[in-house]
C-alpha cells in the first residue's frame, strides 16, 4: 500500500515521504480499515519534528483521525463486517491506504456524514467536549471566547459551545476568517484580535469579561486573556500555535477569582477510562444526530499531503483539511 512515512524527524516536514509499504495485518480484536479519509491535525505536524508529547520513533505514519470501510477483521472480533462504514481514530496510521485500529476504538459513520466530514470530527469535537464539558463545566448562558476559531479545535468549540446553549464569541486575526465563520456557525460576536481584543471583549459582555476563553494559541493571546476574563472563569489552555508558552502571575488568578485549565483530551480519557468513553460516546451521538457539523475545507490525494499540511501549518485553512489516500 501507499503511505506518507515520518523517515526521520526534521523542520519544515523535510523528513516525510509517500512510500510503498506492506499493508498492516489486523492481530486479536482488531480491524483492518480502507481508509477513504483522514484529516490533518496539529499533533501530527508536530510529530513530524518530535515536538509533540507522544514521540514516536521514525519511522512512523501519522495520521490521528480516519474515516473508512472494514476491509479485513482480526481474530475473535465481532459486531464488525466487512464493509461496514467506520470511524475512529488512533495516535499513528490514519495518512495510509489502509490503518490497523483496535476494534472497540470505532464506531459506525455517522450516517449525516460524508466520510471526509466524518474524518474531521473525531479529535477536533473531542478537544473541544473535554474542554468545555469536563474542565469548564459549561453552562447555558455563558459567556465563551474561543481564539483561533477558524482552525480545526477552535471551529469546533465555536460550534460545540453554541450547541450547549453558550454565547459564543469567536475570535481570530483574519476578518476573511471571521466572515466564513459567521456564515456557517452564527456566533454572537466576532473579533479581530489584531490590534489586541480585550476593549472589544469587555463591550461585548456588557464589562462582565468572557466566563470562558478557550485559547489554542497561546503567547500574547494568552497574556491578554487575563485581562478580559470574568471573574471566577475559566482560561482553557489548549495549546501554543503561536510559538511562545506563556507564564501568568498568580497574584492575576487571586485577584480576578480565575482558574487556568490545561486540556488533553486525549490523556483525559486515558486517566479516566470510563469518562473517556463516555466523552467519545457524546461526541459520536451528537455527530449521528447532527447537533454539530465540522467543516471541510479542502479534500486532498494522498500525492498532495504537503499541500494539506501547508494549509494547517500556515493557518489558510478554515476547519479542516483532509487527506484521501484512496483517491
Amino acid at each position: 500500500m501507499r503511505a506518507l512515512v515520518v523517515e526521520s524527524l526534521a523542520p519544515d516536514f523535510a523528513g516525510c515521504a509517500v512510500r510503498d509499504v506492506p499493508a498492516p495485518q489486523p492481530g486479536s480484536g482488531e480491524v483492518l480499515v480502507r481508509v477513504r479519509a483522514a484529516s490533518v491535525n496539529f499533533p501530527d505536524l508536530l510529530m513530524t519534528r518530535g515536538e509533540y508529547q507522544f514521540k514516536p520513533p521514525p519511522p512512523f505514519t501519522p495520521g490521528l483521525d480516519l474515516a473508512g470501510e472494514v476491509a479485513a477483521l482480526g481474530e475473535g472480533v465481532t459486531g464488525w463486517k466487512i464493509g461496514d462504514a467506520v470511524v475512529g481514530g488512533a495516535r499513528l496510521g490514519g495518512f495510509a491506504q489502509y490503518a490497523v485500529l483496535a476494534a472497540d476504538a470505532l464506531k459506525p459513520k455517522p450516517a449525516r456524514l460524508s466520510f471526509a466530514e466524518a474524518a474531521a470530527y473525531g479529535a477536533a469535537y473531542l478537544t473541544a467536549y473535554v474542554a468545555l464539558v469536563r474542565r469548564a463545566r459549561l453552562e447555558p448562558g455563558e459567556r465563551v471566547l474561543v481564539h483561533g476559531a477558524a482552525g480545526g479545535v477552535g471551529l469546533a468549540a465555536v460550534d460545540l459551545a453554541k450547541a450547549l446553549g453558550a454565547k459564543v464569541i469567536a475570535a481570530s486575526a483574519s476578518d476573511d476568517k471571521l466572515a466564513q465563520i459567521q456564515r456557517l456557525y452564527a456566533p454572537d460576536a466576532v473579533v479581530n484580535v489584531t490590534g489586541g481584543f480585550r476593549e472589544r471583549v469587555q463591550d461585548i459582555t456588557g464589562g462582565h469579561g468572557a466566563d470562558v476563553i478557550y485559547d489554542p494559541v497561546g503567547g500574547d493571546v494568552f497574556d491578554e486573556n487575563v485581562r478580559c476574563i470574568a471573574f471566577d472563569g475559566r482560561l482553557l489552555v489548549i495549546g501554543f500555535t503561536s510559538g511562545r508558552i506563556p507564564t501568568v502571575s498568580v497574584n492575576m488568578p487571586l485577584i480576578k477569582g480565575f482558574s487556568v485549565m490545561g486540556v488533553r483530551a486525549g490523556e483525559y480519557g486515558r486517566q479516566f477510562p470510563e469518562k473517556g468513553r463516555e466523552n467519545a460516546e457524546a461526541v459520536w451521538r451528537m455527530a449521528d444526530e447532527g447537533v454539530i457539523k465540522p467543516h471541510v475545507h479542502a479534500e486532498l490525494p494522498l500525492d498532495r499531503w504537503r499541500e494539506a499540511f501547508d494549509l494547517l501549518a500556515e493557518r489558510r485553512v478554515v476547519g479542516k483539511a483532509v487527506i484521501r489516500p484512496n483517491l
